[in-house]
């Protein structure tokens, strides 16, 4: 078995403060024992408007963002998968929300540029990531040694085909910044589905609470064996959430119940 865990922030529109908070939280995730650990969608940053994000852009390899996750991975020996951050793009006026993989070495390994942006408008609640963000197009996945690892950001729960172009998978990841309205009608059922449907564990961490930008996420971070049981949970507020990934539960699922191989198409 391998311990992994979630970490579940509140974010805030400033970088410093918010990569300290992770680094607290990383390092109370690594003292437990979990070896791979996944921050929660925009983690360096949750900005006063939409735009915040891209003055805080970063090149790929360069920025103190990168730097804090690269030196956190080395410190703590673990795998760290860094949510989301904004990396710059061709368009100046906007980023690519981007989850980034280190190794216990520090070294980055593997990425994912969130393909699916959110929008959403009911009343006087409405967002609109195409206005800010560049959308990707590429599936990401990583090997770890716990297995495959496939990586997802937030809205792209909403679409199975995505997971099911990664292929089996162990551990299906999912950073992500869902507002109140929407994670209380519909987070845990998608995650469980998610988790049921692929045959997998689900680690989401995700933001959760008040925002200094009025915005209020569900939060809910958790982990979910492949049953669709929920074995770890944190409802509101920072912290860490730690479960076992069981390879040989996993594998005994899938003898039992062989829906993958059952496939037609």
């Amino acid at each position: 078995m391998t311990l992994v865990a979630a970490v579940q922030m509140v974010s805030t529109p400033r970088v410093d403060e918010n990569i300290a908070t992770a680094r607290r939280l990383v390092a109370q995730a690594a003292a437990a024992g979990a070896k791979l650990v996944l921050l929660p969608e925009y983690w360096p940053i949750m900005g006063m408007s939409d735009g915040d994000k891209v003055s805080h852009a970063e090149a790929l390899g360069k920025g103190p963002i990168q730097d804090f996750m690269a030196q956190a991975a080395r410190e703590h020996g673990i795998w760290l998968l860094g949510g989301t951050l904004p990396l710059a793009s061709d368009d100046p006026s906007k980023v690519i929300n981007t989850t980034l993989v280190y190794d216990p070495e520090g070294r980055h390994v593997g990425r994912y540029d969130k393909i699916h942006l959110f929008g959403f408008t009911r009343g006087s609640e409405s967002y609109n990531e195409s206005k800010t963000i560049v959308p990707g197009k590429q599936v990401g996945t990583v090997d770890t040694p716990l297995g495959k690892v496939g990586m997802s950001v937030c809205y792209d729960l909403r679409f199975p085909e995505l997971y099911r172009a990664m292929g089996p998978l162990t551990l299906i990841v999912v950073p992500a910044a869902f507002t109140y309205t929407t994670g209380q009608a519909h987070w845990e059922v998608l995650l469980r589905a998610r988790a049921i449907e692929n045959q997998c564990y689900v680690l989401a961490a995700a933001q959760g609470g008040e925002h200094a930008n009025g915005r209020r996420t569900w939060g809910h971070s958790m982990l979910i064996d492949p049953w669709g049981e929920v074995k770890a949970r944190l409802a509101e507020g920072e912290g860490v959430v730690l479960g076992d990934v069981d390879r040989v539960y996993l594998d005994s699922v899938r003898e039992s119940l062989p829906a993958l191989k059952h496939r037609t198409m």
